[in-house]
């Protein structure tokens, strides 16, 4: 049977609706679509890119957490309410995921709270 590890980024939403920041599952991590709410201050800024910045650190903290870093990442999802805004994150994603160039698809559509302009989900393999 595979181990799991559950990872929380202290989100009470997590709580509330029952799920992880991220999962190990053996050598596979899953982290949760994840918008740019920064944790420290419980605040999401209007910028998107200050909204994408701060999404990928989330996700890199997550990363860490469970051993690995964006490197590993073999699958990343996007989400974003609005098409346009994908654009103007490119250098921010590129930095991000260019060394790793995993499989990416992109979605648009509506996200839970309307103040998130930008949602990033990573599936990763440690080692």
């Amino acid at each position: 049977m595979t181990q799991r590890r559950l990872i929380s980024s202290g989100s009470t939403f997590e709580e509330q609706v029952g799920y992880s920041r991220a999962v190990v599952a053996g050598d596979h991590v899953y982290v949760s679509g994840t918008t740019g709410f920064d944790y420290t201050t419980m605040t999401i800024s209007d910028d998107l890119l200050t909204q994408a910045a701060q999404c990928l650190r989330n996700i890199e903290q997550a990363l860490a957490e469970a051993g690995c870093s964006f490197a590993n990442v073999v699958r990343v999802r996007y989400l974003l309410p609005e098409r346009t805004d994908f654009e103007p994150c490119w250098p921010l994603l590129r930095k991000a995921f260019g060394q790793a160039r995993p499989a990416a698809t992109l979605a648009i559509c509506g996200l839970v709270d309307p103040r998130a302009r930008i949602e990033i989900e990573v599936d990763a393999r440690l080692g």
